[in-house]
């Protein structure tokens, strides 16, 4: 059974995360990484199978990486593990309107064809991000169950920044160089990857991270069958 407060501040926690676009340079300690790595560690997967595979990056190497990301884009090198297609519907237009909400609070107009490239950019420097995390997972059948549990694993990872005073943001523009990273991590082959989160104290001076995302109402997402009040 759990408590009361616990379950309500849990709830919090959950309520009250944010993907930060701005971070404060300062590094989180050793210890609070590793405490947040372990809270994810606990997270569920298929036949706990635990596919996750990741590697934290901090310091110097963080330096290098960002260089590395930034000369790829600017070469347009894109080397990408998985397809990236929100197809031409509902989907799409969710897409658009997050992008329309961020340039909007950016002050970047669609014109801008350069503005937009420095928001690309800055997602390569982690937006400014002391630690970056990057996952892979590896080739098991055609990978979308793997994909999922690393997806919780992600969450879990998020959550427990959120739980601990600290913010992130999963960037599937990082997922967009995947032999970029592998180059400079020594990383085989076979592991892909899917995404990177960038972590660390967000900017409380940033107007963009004040800037809340849209949810979608639970009926347009959910079908209740069988439940009544």
């Amino acid at each position: 059974m759990i408590p009361n407060d616990i379950g309500t501040g849990f709830v919090d926690v959950i309520r009250s995360r944010r993907s930060a676009r701005k971070f404060l340079p300062d590094p989180m300690s050793a210890t609070d990484i590793r405490n947040v790595l372990e809270d994810a560690q606990s997270s569920p997967s298929n036949s706990n199978t635990q596919p996750w595979v990741v590697h934290v990056v901090s310091g110097a190497l963080r330096d290098d990486m960002s260089a590395g990301l930034l000369q790829a884009y600017e070469e347009d090198r894109e080397s990408a593990d998985f397809t990236f297609d929100y197809g031409d519907g509902t989907y799409v237009k969710r897409s658009q309107a997050h992008g329309a909400t961020l340039y909007e609070a950016w002050g970047i107009a669609r014109s801008d064809v350069d503005g937009r490239r420095e928001v690309v950019r800055d997602n390569l420097r982690f937006y400014g991000a002391p630690h970056v995390a990057f996952l892979f997972m590896p080739q098991l059948g055609d990978g979308v169950r793997t994909a999922g549990d690393i997806g919780m694993y992600a969450q879990t990872f998020l959550l427990s920044l959120t739980a601990r005073g600290f913010h992130g943001i999963p960037q599937t523009v990082l997922g967009m160089y995947a032999d970029v990273v592998r180059t400079i991590l020594g990383i085989p082959e076979d592991l892909k990857l899917l995404f990177g989160i960038s972590f660390g104290t967000a900017d409380p001076a940033a107007p963009i991270n004040d800037v809340h995302m849209h949810r979608l109402p639970l009926d347009r997402s959910v079908v209740l069958h069988g439940t009544t009040d």
